[in-house]
């Protein structure tokens, strides 16, 4: 039934892409109601501006991706695809001379930093990661898609939108109890709710005006606005002061020592701003062991 609302696009990338490791960053856990990965497929379902949509993104090879999309936000998906997969991202301009990244790079030429232009929704995860285990964060995340969203367009069953702001905004607090969410997330949940539309501004601004609306809203601190602004708005640069886990993998991976703080996380990755959160996903995608 689907067919006939059906949209395609066929994107290619000079230098190369991996579809699935550039996407995957943004995906709550293997069981992720909006995004799904099947073999080289990439499935996601977002609330574009025009409404409810689907995509699916098929690696054809390293050079070429194959787009198709679903519902009323269709064409605003085909038109956005090339961002989302990290087109104007310019990995070959990161050049480190440092072993271990030297070698990432190499390995992982294809890792791009893609944005998705979805500031609110990506609020809306992220929030829910805060100070709290990631499985946790994911169940809620599950629970919360299924309960307030609406089943995604397209063929593929079982994918769903996340909700719309207003809807999260009338909620009370205590309602967000069953999704496993505490009153501090919750209200943080609603602020962004009310605000939706000024942060979808900031697809539009510079990342700097972007992080200080960001940071105007209570309970969104350097953390949650460096994952927002590297997930739904592409900076290479944004840097997770305040993880509970990656100070420590960027000592022990760029200093060889044991335990790391977020000061000397800050000064390790100092040579390479402009390129930091892409330091961090080398990093993730080359740990020998689990970060998140």
């Amino acid at each position: 039934m689907w067919d006939s609302h059906l949209l395609s696009r066929t994107l290619e990338f000079e230098r190369g892409v991996d579809l699935v490791r550039t996407m995957a960053h943004g995906r709550m856990g293997s069981g992720d109601p909006c995004l799904r990965v099947t073999g080289n497929s990439v499935w996601r379902a977002t609330r574009t501006p025009c409404g409810p949509a689907t995509e699916r993104l098929e690696l054809v090879d390293r050079h070429t991706v194959y787009v198709n999309a679903w519902g009323p936000g269709a064409e605003w998906l085909i038109e956005h695809a090339p961002a989302l997969c990290g087109t104007h991202d310019e990995p070959e301009a990161f050049r480190p001379e440092q072993p271990l990244l030297r070698e990432l790079a190499h390995r992982h030429p294809g890792l791009r930093m893609g944005r998705t232009d979805a500031v609110f929704e990506t609020g809306l995860f992220v929030t829910l990661e805060q100070r709290v285990a990631t499985r946790d964060a994911w169940q809620s995340w599950r629970l919360l898609v299924r309960a307030l969203g609406e089943p995604a367009p397209g063929p593929l069953p079982g994918l769903y939108v996340p909700p719309p702001p207003e809807r999260i905004a009338r909620m009370p607090t205590f309602a967000f109890h069953r999704f496993g969410v505490e009153r501090r997330r919750a209200d943080i949940l609603r602020r962004l709710a009310v605000v939706a539309c000024r942060l979808e501004e900031t697809i539009g601004m510079s990342l700097e005006a972007a992080y200080a609306r960001f940071r105007a809203i209570g309970g969104v601190g350097p953390w949650t606005a460096a994952r927002v602004a590297m997930l739904a708005l592409g900076d290479p640069d944004a840097v997770f002061v305040g993880d509970l886990h990656l100070p420590h993998l960027v000592s022990a991976s760029l200093a060889g020592e044991r335990r790391g703080s977020d000061e000397r996380m800050l000064e390790l990755l100092e040579p390479y701003r402009g390129h930091r959160a892409r330091v961090v996903r080398l990093l993730l995608a080359g740990a020998k062991f689990p970060v998140r």
